[in-house]
């Protein structure tokens, strides 16, 4: 189990990355500059939408997909 004294380690778009912290979604977006109007997320499989991204907690060992809006035209 994830104790707060470690780091995090997450797989974002299937590369393994290392967080000093635990993160909810919103602070995640946050720290890779992402806008949430932007992206969509999908963690463990399962889509989180926009309204859950403060409430949703991520853990070590989490997979979270990002998928990124592009416009056009």
């Amino acid at each position: 189990r994830w104790n707060k004294g470690y780091p995090m380690q997450l797989t974002i778009n299937g590369k393994s990355k290392i967080f000093p912290q635990q993160l909810t979604v919103e602070q995640l977006l946050a720290q890779l500059q992402l806008s949430p109007t932007q992206v969509v997320i999908e963690l463990n499989h399962d889509i989180v939408f926009t309204a859950d991204h403060s409430q949703t907690e991520l853990k070590t060992g989490d997979q979270v997909e990002i998928v990124h809006f592009v416009g056009g035209g």
